[in-house]
């Protein structure tokens, strides 16, 4: 499907009914990535689960788009465009910071916020990238040039998580068009405000994660005082494929809890 929203045109896929979900993935892929990860472990009755393709991604434009802030503003007023209500709002990596710049600006419009493995505007002290699990078998599931892109995400490679990035995560990256996020990712920061989000959240880290770390993660309890807040071992950036046996009730708590119809606050 496909909405227009000002200049730019958002593709998006929609499942289910009932309570809205709108789920961002990260940079440099499409909504496949965190469309399989949603459906597989948190597929339920009584939600609508939304997932857009980013801009400059998928099949999604990137017109008159010129910093990350402008990017939050699209998406508050492709959630408005809805006509659901407060939506719940999860975000992986990229899409956890462009979620947490709409519950700044637009609390209104968020029921809850889920944030896995969330980037920021810097990233402080980092793990290094080591595999915590490879099993010979992933590579027979992939061709010799897409080995070294799955080695670079995965800490966790076995012929699950191979199959994961050849059929759900790589076709993506074919999709990006390069010199908009370019343009977009060079005014970077996002504006998260500074006062306190008071709708349920979840953020998740791997400690693993070499992108975004943990470290961080934890500073941000401060600014969600009803967050539940993990660091799961044994698993990286994609931490959504590698450990689905632990996201899965984490994520059930949160829906949950943000289904529930809890007002919300800003401090």
């Amino acid at each position: 499907m496909e909405r227009r929203v000002h200049d730019v045109v958002i593709n998006y896929t929609e499942h289910g009914h009932g309570v809205p979900l709108v789920a961002l993935h990260g940079a440099g892929v499409d909504h496949r990535e965190i469309e399989v990860a949603v459906e597989t472990i948190a597929v339920g009755a009584g939600h609508r689960r939304i997932y857009p393709d980013l801009p400059g991604m998928g099949g999604s434009t990137a017109d008159g788009l010129t910093c990350n802030d402008d990017v939050v503003t699209l998406l508050a007023a492709f959630i408005d465009g809805l006509d659901a209500g407060p939506v719940m709002l999860l975000g992986h990596s990229y899409g956890a910071y462009l979620a947490r710049g709409i519950a700044a600006r637009r609390p209104d419009v968020v029921r809850g916020l889920a944030l896995l493995c969330p980037v920021g505007e810097r990233t402080g002290q980092l793990p290094d990238h080591t595999a915590v699990l490879s099993d010979p078998d992933a590579y027979s599931e992939l061709e010799p040039s897409q080995r070294s892109g799955f080695e670079e995400y995965f800490v966790v490679r076995t012929p699950a998580t191979a199959r994961r990035y050849r059929d759900h995560v790589l076709p993506g990256t074919a999709l990006v068009d390069e010199p908009a996020l370019g343009r977009i990712f060079s005014r970077w920061p996002v504006d998260v405000g500074v006062g306190t989000f008071w709708a349920p959240t979840l953020i998740v880290a791997g400690r693993g994660d070499a992108v975004a770390g943990y470290a961080d993660a934890c500073q941000l309890l401060e600014r969600y005082p009803r967050a539940t807040f993990a660091v799961i071992d044994g698993a990286g950036h994609a931490l959504v494929h590698e450990r689905p046996d632990l996201l899965a009730p984490l994520l059930g708590d949160w829906l949950a809890r943000s289904s529930s119809g809890a007002g919300v606050t800003v401090g």
